[in-house]
C-alpha cells in the first residue's frame, strides 16, 4: 500500500498553479501535502489534512474525485490524474490514529448544533477548536447522518464514523444527545444542519404499492424490504448506483437502472462500479406508472429545441418484483414544525429577518447542494461553508449569525475583530502542532 502511495505521489508534478486545489471546494493544498509526504513528513501532511477539513477520512473515500481535484489534474489532459483520493486516504487513517489530545480549554461558552451530519459535525469539531463547550442533537442514536444511514457500509464503512467519533468527539468534549429546551440550558448559539431525509417522489401511480422502496430509506436499512430478485431501480445517480449495487448484495439476481435521459447522472467511477457487479442500464425512459408485476416507462425523445418528451404510444410493461425510486431527496426535518417561534421560508428552510433572528444559522446539505442528491455529493460543500460560519461565529463575539450574509459587519468592528481573531487562530493552531 504504502508503495502505490508513493508511486502516486512522485507522480504529481507540484505544478506552480495547482488547477487541483482550484477543483477542491474546500481548497486543500495538496501539492503541499504531497510535499510533505515526499519529504518524509507524513504527520505534518496529516495534520494539514485535518486542519482543513476535520472529515479528511470521510471525504478520502466518498468526496468526488473524478470532477473534482483529480479531474482538474493537468496529468489528466493527457494520462491518468495523480490519485490524490490514495494519497489522502492513507496520510488520514494513519495519522488518526496518533490524535488523542484532549478538549481545548473552555472560553466558557455553549454551542448547540443541530444535526450530526457532515455540516453539522464539521462546524462542531472547529468551534471546539476554539473552546466552546459543544452538544450535538440529532435524531438517530449514533452520528453521521446520511454518511451512516444514507451510504452503505461497502462504500463508507460505520468504522470510519466510529472512529471520527471517538477520536474528533468524545476526546476533544464534545457531547452528543437527542433534543431538548436548549435555551433553557444556557446554549447561546444554535446551529442547524438537519439535512435532506425527505425522498422526492416521482408523483405518479404506484408508488405507495409495497414493493416499492425509496431511496433514502432502503440505504437505510435494506434488509428491511423483501424486493425479490428482479429490481428496477429509477434515477441514475450516485445513490441510485449504491441502491443497485446494494440490491446485488442483499440476493436480487437481476438489476436494471433506468434514466430519462441519454447520459447517466452519476460519476464514471461509481457507475462502472455497478456495470462491473452485473446491473444493467436502460437510457430515455420516462416511468408512468408502477404496477404489482411492473413498471410501465415510455420511451423520451429531445425535440427540436433539445428539450426531453415521452413519445405518445411507446408505453410499456417492464416487468420486476421490487423497485427503487433514486431521485434525489428534500428539506424533512421537523424542527420548524415543532419548534415555538420558528417558520418556514424560502425552499422550507428556517426563515430569518435582517438581524438574524432566531438564534443561530441555517447549515447542511440544503444550504449549499439544494437538489444534490446524495451525501457524496453535498458534504463537501457543506463543509467548505460552515467552517467559513464557525469562524465567523467566533469573530463576531458570539452575536447571532445572519444566513447568507454571516460576515456582514461594520468596517471598523471587521477590523478589529478580524485581527484579533487572526493572531488568537495563529495561536491556538500552533499550540494544537505542539501538543
Amino acid at each position: 500500500m504504502a508503495l502505490h502511495v508513493m508511486e502516486e505521489a512522485n507522480r504529481c508534478l507540484g505544478c506552480k498553479k495547482p488547477r487541483c486545489r482550484e477543483g477542491c471546494p474546500i481548497h486543500t493544498n495538496i501539492p503541499e501535502v504531497i510535499r510533505l509526504l515526499k519529504d518524509g513528513k507524513l504527520n505534518d501532511a496529516g495534520w494539514m489534512l485535518f486542519e482543513n477539513n476535520p472529515l479528511t477520512t470521510v471525504c478520502s473515500i466518498v468526496c468526488d474525485h473524478e470532477h473534482q481535484c483529480e479531474g482538474h489534474c493537468v496529468r489528466g489532459i493527457k494520462d491518468t490524474p495523480v490519485h490524490f483520493s490514495v494519497i489522502e486516504n492513507y496520510i488520514s487513517t494513519t495519522y488518526a490514529h496518533q490524535m488523542v489530545k484532549g478538549p481545548a480549554p473552555s472560553n466558557g461558552r455553549r454551542v448547540a448544533i443541530i444535526g450530526a451530519g457532515p455540516s453539522g459535525l464539521t462546524i462542531a469539531v472547529i468551534l471546539a477548536r476554539y473552546g466552546y463547550q459543544v452538544t450535538i442533537f440529532d435524531s438517530k442514536d449514533k452520528i453521521g447522518g446520511v454518511m451512516r444511514y444514507g451510504i452503505p457500509d461497502f462504500r463508507l464503512p460505520d468504522a470510519v464514523l466510529d472512529d471520527f467519533a471517538y477520536r474528533h468527539l468524545e476526546l476533544k468534549g464534545i457531547r452528543f444527545r437527542n433534543l431538548d429546551d436548549l435555551f433553557r440550558d444556557g446554549y447561546q448559539s444554535i446551529f442547524v444542519g438537519a439535512g435532506l431525509w425527505r425522498p422526492k417522489t416521482l408523483h405518479i401511480k404506484g408508488e405507495t404499492l409495497g414493493h416499492v422502496a425509496f431511496a433514502i430509506n432502503y440505504l437505510a436499512s435494506p434488509s428491511a424490504f423483501r424486493l425479490g430478485e428482479q429490481v428496477i431501480v429509477i434515477g441514475s445517480g450516485n445513490s441510485a448506483m449504491d441502491c443497485a449495487r446494494t440490491a446485488i448484495r442483499q440476493g436480487a439476481r437481476n438489476v436494471t437502472v433506468f434514466n430519462r435521459r441519454d447520459k447517466i447522472a452519476a460519476s464514471q467511477y461509481e457507475s462502472s462500479y455497478a456495470r462491473l457487479e452485473g446491473v444493467e442500464f436502460v437510457m430515455m425512459k420516462s416511468p408512468v406508472e408502477i404496477r404489482d408485476d411492473g413498471v410501465v416507462f415510455a420511451d423520451n425523445e429531445f425535440d427540436e429545441e433539445g428539450k426531453l418528451r415521452a413519445v405518445p404510444g411507446s408505453e410499456k410493461l417492464y416487468p420486476c418484483t421490487g423497485v427503487i425510486v433514486a431521485v434525489s431527496q428534500e428539506l424533512g426535518s421537523n424542527i420548524i414544525n415543532t419548534t415555538k417561534g420558528l417558520e418556514r421560508g424560502r425552499s422550507g428552510i428556517i426563515a430569518v429577518d435582517e438581524d438574524g433572528h432566531p438564534h443561530g444559522s441555517r447549515g447542511g446539505s440544503h444550504r449549499q447542494a439544494r437538489g444534490r442528491e446524495h451525501a457524496r455529493l453535498h458534504a463537501i460543500p457543506a463543509l467548505a461553508s460552515d467552517e467559513r460560519l464557525s469562524r465567523c461565529a467566533d469573530c463576531r463575539n458570539h452575536q447571532r449569525l445572519r444566513p447568507g450574509r454571516a460576515a456582514a459587519v461594520s468596517r471598523k468592528e471587521s477590523r478589529h475583530e478580524t485581527n484579533h481573531q487572526l493572531q488568537r487562530q495563529l495561536d491556538l493552531s500552533q499550540a494544537r502542532r505542539d501538543g
